[in-house]
């Protein structure tokens, strides 16, 4: 396949994820929309590192998935926590994220 191919699908998928963060309200689908903008920047950081023969697009995706995991631990617990004290996770109930 054509390296083009991977790389229309990164731009797919990242315009997917950016439009449920703007779009949605619930969130956990903002987070998973976020993960899904990871993963999309994933591919395009491996598919130039492959045409190009280098290892470097490689190691910015691993650091990419490591950062990934660590969202997920400190986003889950935060929306965990929001949950357990308001029976819901909709995004327009930010009052709890005021100072």
């Amino acid at each position: 396949m054509n390296p083009d191919h991977y790389l229309y699908l990164a731009a797919a998928l990242f315009t997917i994820g950016a439009s449920g963060v703007l779009l949605r309200r619930n969130a956990i689908v903002v987070f998973m929309c976020v993960e899904l903008m990871l993963n999309a920047a994933n591919l395009a950081f491996v598919t130039v590192a492959r045409t190009r023969s280098e290892v470097d697009g490689q190691v910015f995706a691993f650091f990419t998935m490591v950062v990934a995991a660590a969202e997920v631990v400190v986003g889950l617990a935060i929306i965990m926590a929001i949950f357990r004290s308001r029976r819901s996770v909709s995004v327009d109930d930010d009052s709890l994220l005021k100072f």
